[in-house]
């Protein structure tokens, strides 16, 4: 388990940003520049977020469908950083991971 700036425990901090969605998500990204593992589900839990919105946006009529899908993805991904799993969402978990880069690896000895 890796250390966060915060003092709090990883998994904790990565189930909180799926809380607020985007909002939370953004506020993880800022407050932990350097734990991978909070950095990558504060990330997706914008993504998702944002996602869902535009689609809400552009598609209304199925408001119903999108807030389904929101509540969905935020247990989801509660559940699974709470399990200390590196869990991606269709489609946007990919892109989640390539914009918070992981470590690099340790030097060998």
């Amino acid at each position: 388990m890796a250390p966060t700036k915060l003092g709090l425990d990883e998994k904790a901090e990565a189930a909180l940003s799926y809380l607020l969605g985007a909002i939370t998500g953004i506020i993880f990204l800022i407050l932990e520049p350097e734990n991978y593992f909070v950095r990558f589900h504060a990330a997706q839990s914008t993504l998702a977020s944002i996602t869902i919105f535009i689609l809400t946006l552009a598609l209304p009529f199925l408001w119903f469908l999108w807030s389904l899908l929101s509540l969905i993805v935020l247990i989801v991904g509660i559940i699974k950083s709470l399990q200390g799993e590196l869990y991606k969402f269709p489609l946007i978990g990919d892109l989640a991971a390539q914009l918070v880069k992981p470590p690099p690896p340790p030097p060998p000895p």
